[in-house]
């Protein structure tokens, strides 16, 4: 065993309907990744290729768990999206072959800093302080697709005090899970315990301290986020 000079950090994990615990390696998040949003960040929804930023693994919020109002930030944006968990890795997976490397699904909300996000996009620079912040992507628990299967369509919706705010069908996805899967190990080699953010149908919006963010993923599950 190394001899640590610091405490080693804890394996960060989300819980599994059923029994048991999913450990994290990664967070990939998709951009743009349904064309009325798209359209709506003032992009081209035209099948560009994909392209994925990174949250840490500790910016997870589990549980149901409130989440704290941001630093730094007047404009906090939800994007509700289908979360992908790897359970078995690989490089350069093929479409057809990408679904056997699923072990589940769940729901997240990738937390955005929208200033500080579109300040960065008007330097030219990095996103990271605009997207992988503490605290900044709440997950409900992994169901595995041994038990769902792989949703293709269904209702992706979520609601901010009971009023909807964001609502697609999963088959409104420019690029579907497997080649999404399929593009992002071409660019790095995906492992067991990496986790995909798929994407955001329209309708991301500011919310404040004490809202109430519920969110739906039609065959999967929901999700219930409090901003404290």
């Amino acid at each position: 065993m190394a001899d640590y000079v610091i405490p080693p950090p804890a394996v960060v994990s989300v819980p599994v309907a059923g029994g048991g615990a999913f450990p994290v390696r990664r967070v990939f998040c998709v951009g743009r990744n349904y064309a009325a949003h798209a359209r709506e960040m003032g992009s081209d929804p035209d099948r560009e290729p994909p392209f994925f930023f990174m949250k840490p693994s500790d910016a997870l919020v589990l549980n149901d768990a409130d989440m704290p109002y941001p630093s730094q930030t007047k404009d906090l944006h939800h994007e509700m999206e289908m979360v992908v968990a790897i359970g078995k890795g690989g490089k350069d997976i093929s479409v057809a072959d990408a679904r056997s490397h699923v072990y589940g699904y769940a729901c997240g909300l990738d937390m955005t800093r929208r200033d500080i996000q579109n300040q960065a996009k008007k330097e030219g620079r990095p996103w990271d302080m605009g997207k992988g912040f503490d605290k900044s992507a709440p997950i409900s628990a992994i169901v595995p697709a041994a038990k769902i299967g792989h949703p293709g369509k269904g209702l992706i919706e979520l609601k901010v005090n009971g009023k909807v705010t964001q609502t697609s069908d999963l088959s409104m996805l420019i690029w579907s899970v497997s080649e999404t899967i399929s593009y992002l190990s071409g660019l790095v080699e995906l492992a067991p315990g990496d986790l995909i953010y798929s994407g955001t149908p329209e309708g991301v919006a500011a919310v404040k301290v004490g809202d109430v963010m519920e969110g739906v993923v039609e065959g999967v599950g929901t999700i219930r986020c409090r901003v404290v």
